[in-house]
């Protein structure tokens, strides 16, 4: 049975869609022409792939999700573009994720062992790395960039052209309208940094000295007695030694010239009082 591929007979398999062996294809599922499901996907039922949409092979897609409709884009003009959903991916109930755009990448990319939960979004021409976590209700605007191991809480809105480094963590209830630099913990309206997510290094195996290390990188780019642009010109010297910490600094020296990077929430404050 693990290798055979069983199409319910009230799903709806247009002519040229790819199916892969060891398929399950559940009871009012809708798969387009111009779609790919690779070996062992599972559809449960009343799923919608749509468009140029490839499910990475192992993926579980549970019901009412609809993956590879067309961007909410005025720009987009009608041509094809598409959605590439990498391998082992769990996709909740009611999770939507679209293609590109035809007048920007023209392609949406998720990368493998991500685990979406119900009604979480990905618009366009997103980029979003291996083994991310989506809380119920997490939504991306067009264009962020996500990395990898990164955590977005339930209900949080990540503004378009957001990126997110690698090993981030974000409250939920939080709306985000710059980039969380790696390793980071964010949250509030809107959101700041609250240090590092010190438990998931922890997690990852790294050693306390690298811990404490990354700690001063963080202090030192954050230092507010110096514009952000000179503490990352004092952290490349100081942190040169440690590909860790440049990680950190060359996310935040990357930036593009409008991209704003979220500073850490001010001592003493609150949500209620932190600046816009």
């Amino acid at each position: 049975m693990e290798n055979q591929t069983y199409i319910h007979p009230s799903a709806v398999v247009e002519s040229g869609a790819r199916i892969g062996t060891g398929v399950q294809i559940g009871p009012f599922c809708y798969v387009g022409a111009d779609a790919t499901i690779e070996d062992r996907v599972e559809l449960v039922s009343h799923v919608s792939v749509l468009g140029a949409t490839t499910i990475g092979a192992g993926t579980k897609v549970f019901p009412m999700a609809t993956l590879g409709a067309a961007p909410q884009n005025a720009k987009h003009k009608g041509g094809r573009t598409t959605l590439i959903i990498g391998p082992n991916c769990t996709i909740r109930e009611g999770v939507t994720m679209h293609t590109g755009t035809d007048t920007s990448h023209g392609e949406t990319r998720v990368g493998a062992n991500g685990n979406f939960l119900a009604y979480a979004h990905i618009a366009h021409d997103c980029v979003v790395g291996a083994n991310v976590t989506f809380a119920n209700g997490a939504t991306l605007g067009g264009h962020c960039e996500i990395g990898n191991n990164v955590n977005i809480g339930g209900l949080t809105a990540v503004h378009q052209f957001v990126r997110v480094g690698d090993n981030a963590f974000i409250g939920g209830c939080s709306a985000v309208v710059g980039d969380i630099i790696p390793f980071a913990i964010a949250a509030g309206n809107r959101a700041k940094l609250r240090g590092l997510n010190i438990i998931g290094l922890k997690r990852s195996g790294l050693e306390r000295a690298e811990i404490h290390l990354l700690r001063r990188c963080y202090r030192t780019l954050f230092d507010p007695a110096r514009p952000v642009a000179e503490n990352v010109e004092i952290a490349k010297a100081e942190f040169a030694f440690s590909a860790m910490a440049m990680k950190i600094v060359d996310f935040i020296d990357h930036r593009g010239k409008r991209q704003y990077t979220v500073p850490p929430l001010k001592s003493g404050a609150s949500d209620s009082d932190a600046e816009d």
